[in-house]
């Protein structure tokens, strides 16, 4: 414990302790320093350094599995750096309570956060945060099983590395390391064997830096995990006995330092390896050690996942009731945590309910210190009415054609890349058809919500007719302005659109192009609808790019 005797005993003090702690692999004692640096902070109304020991608590909490605390720590310290104008330090929070939403299944929230970030990170212009960004989306899409948008964030993560501090180089080359170990069996699944050898000869070389770097740093927790990682690597190479002796190395770390959550999956692995060997009746062994192991710590995704392996360990030595038994028990905890992530969310609305309250206590007493200035807002906001309806959709509250004909020239002279895309709603007609125009108009608000709600602050969306929008991305290039099309496309396909009425469902098509510059508008819209016209003759609920 920090004391008097190491120093003064400040907020300061007491973070740069905790920021030792965390380096160290020593959690516990790292969330210590970080409370007691929280509540020191709170106490002398110093927002700033409470918003810092909040970050420093949510980071290592995350790693003992107090995914719940630490969203609410970030939640918290989101508020503290919205007030003081640290859009910085904002961009970190976000970034950072992505993975303990991920660790709750709570992915489109996840993705949320991130996507936010990335708004913040692209109108700074800031190469590191946008690092960050890329690196915890490719996690996220990688535990949704999207492997291949997976592979491409966490690619563009690497390329932005060089330069950084050992700490994000190991960060990212384990996630690409991680991610290779599930690409590498989809591609050979895919019988795209030339493509699963590069991708596996790349990951080796990745992960043996990754163990270096861990080493050096004399981390256990990293060491653990890349050390885990080598070894199923090396299994998918052929070389089980290499793959054995590192796992079992990661496990006996695991197990000194107390990591259990790394210690069941050391299991897990080294019994997935027995199974390559053909070991069945060993696998199953370590199997239920492992799933032991994830009960002890709390982690039900693993243990879920556990249940899955077992029942087809057991059928594959002909153990029917077995693998009947494991399989049931695989749906009842898939069940389970689907209501514990609703009642995870319902806990944190609440937390987020209180948040909002402190927000709108602040808000109210700024209003009180411009109530001298009423008359004028007043007549401020009869202006905005008048200019909101020459430029605004009535429906949807987007700007209108005009709007966008006049805002999107100015976006492209802004300066950096612009892609441009028209997106229409799929057989739309037919939801008029069937639902009503009453429906119609509802879907069209939603999604112009979806879109609103999914473009960053130096981006446009406006509706452009009927049931098209045009969507301006700056900043963004054609690949990234195709994954963030992609986002936009799932995120309406994915609404419960059946909320609104029973066997509603809405898809939307967009064609993207990229613009040469202000002169090249009128062709880049024309390209883009082209685009459009394409993805519908493909089937629609896609984005045409080329």
């Amino acid at each position: 414990m920090y004391t008097a005797d190491s120093g003064p005993v400040t907020v300061d003090a007491l973070l740069e302790e905790a920021e030792r702690k965390r380096l160290a692999g020593d959690y516990r004692a790292g969330c210590e320093l970080a409370r007691a640096a929280a509540d020191m902070a709170a106490s002398a109304g110093d927002d700033a350094g409470e918003a810092a020991a909040l970050r420093s608590l949510a980071n290592q909490l995350m790693r003992l599995g107090g995914q719940e605390e630490a969203i609410a720590a970030c939640r918290k310290a989101a508020v503290m750096l919205e007030g003081l104008g640290d859009t910085v330090g904002l961009c970190e929070v976000y970034t950072l309570q992505a993975i303990p939403l991920l660790e709750l299944g709570m992915h489109d929230e996840a993705l949320g956060v991130l996507a936010q970030a990335r708004d913040i990170a692209q109108s700074l212009g800031d190469r590191d945060l946008l690092y960050w960004v890329h690196n915890r989306t490719g996690v996220v899409h990688g535990t949704m099983g999207d492997r291949e948008l997976s592979s491409e964030y966490l690619m563009l993560a690497l390329s932005m590395a060089d330069g950084m501090d050992a700490e994000a180089r190991f960060c990212i080359l384990n996630n690409v390391s991680d991610n290779a170990v599930y690409e590498v069996a989809r591609l050979r699944g895919r019988g795209e064997t030339v493509a699963a050898g590069t991708v596996l000869a790349g990951a080796l070389g990745y992960v043996a830096e990754a163990l270096h770097l861990a080493r050096e740093a004399r981390h256990p927790f990293r060491e653990a995990i890349s050390l885990d990682n080598f070894g199923m690597l090396l299994a998918l190479d052929g070389d089980l006995d290499g793959a054995a002796a590192l796992i079992e190395e990661s496990r006996l770390i695991a197990v000194r330092s107390g990591y259990r959550t790394l210690e069941s999956g050391a299991l897990q692995h080294q019994a997935r390896v027995r199974l390559m060997r053909g070991d069945h009746a060993e696998a199953i062994e370590g199997l239920l050690l492992a799933l032991d192991r994830a009960h002890q710590a709390g982690e039900k995704p693993m243990a879920m996942e556990i249940f899955r392996e077992l029942s087809e360990a057991y059928e594959l030595i002909g153990d029917h009731v077995a693998a009947l038994a494991h399989y049931k028990d695989f749906h009842d905890l898939e069940r389970e945590l689907h209501n514990q992530v609703a009642a995870a969310r319902a806990r944190m609305a609440a937390h987020h309910f209180e948040l909002d309250n402190v927000r709108l206590e602040a808000e109210n007493a700024r209003l009180e210190a411009e109530l001298h200035r009423a008359r004028s807002a007043e007549l401020a906001a009869d202006n905005l009415l008048w200019q909101r309806q020459a430029t605004e959709d009535a429906l949807t509250g987007l700007p209108n054609r005009r709007s966008a004909d006049e805002r999107l020239p100015k976006l492209v002279a802004a300066g950096g890349p612009v892609c441009v895309a028209v997106a229409d709603v799929d057989l739309f007609k037919q939801v008029n058809d069937r639902y009503g125009h009453f429906i119609g108009d509802e879907v069209l608000r939603r999604i112009a919500s979806i879109l609103f709600d999914r473009i960053g602050e130096t981006d446009l969306v406006a509706r452009f007719g009927g049931e098209e929008f045009l969507i301006a991305l700056h900043g963004s290039g054609i690949e990234d302005a195709r994954a963030r099309c992609e986002l936009l496309r799932a995120g309406v396909a994915a609404y419960p659109w059946e909320t609104i009425e029973p066997g509603l469902a809405v898809t939307i098509s967009l064609g993207l192009a990229e613009t040469a510059g202000p002169a090249s508008l009128t062709e880049t819209l024309s390209v883009a609808d082209r685009r459009l016209y394409e993805a519908k003759r493909a089937g629609r609920n896609r984005v045409q790019a080329d």
